[in-house]
């Protein structure tokens, strides 16, 4: 993974982004790359708060993975720092070939640095084989998660 550079997105990368986000059945579903307006609104909420880091993955000048990891001050645990890992996506034609892995590792090592003692993300229940990846990188099925749509 030599040739790869991981950064933080800029506004230039919400496209490829999008279309990652959109690039499989769930993510269909919830995305809509024909409009950007959000996507903008939301970059730049994100790109306001020193807790939100938006990443990309890069490749011979091509965005061709992402994440999101988002860092949680708390009071729980001792006032433990955590992160969560959200949103990790790779582009089609770099799957398998170690991409997801190496970004997910990049997360926890910025989350290491950034004072986190816990790394948390969560999954769709439905994409069994992403549970798969994150338990070979050392993550464990250990809560179980509500959601309420608003």
């Amino acid at each position: 993974m030599t040739d790869l550079q991981i950064r933080p997105a800029a506004v230039g990368d919400i496209p490829a982004i999008v279309a990652m986000l959109a690039d499989d059945p769930l993510g269909a579903q919830r995305e809509s790359p024909d409009d950007l307006t959000p996507y903008h609104e939301a970059f730049a909420r994100l790109e306001g708060d020193p807790n939100q880091h938006l990443t990309v993955a890069v490749r011979d000048g091509r965005v061709v993975g992402t994440l999101q990891l988002t860092v949680i001050p708390g009071l729980s645990r001792r006032g433990a720092t955590r992160t969560v890992i959200e949103g990790v996506r790779v582009h089609a034609d770099e799957r398998g070939a170690g991409l997801g892995a190496e970004l997910v590792r990049w997360a926890v090592e910025e989350s290491r640095a950034l004072g986190a003692s816990l790394v948390q993300l969560t999954s769709d229940r439905t994409r069994e084989d992403a549970h798969r990846f994150y338990e070979r990188l050392g993550f464990t099925a250990s809560h179980v998660g509500f959601k309420l749509a608003l």
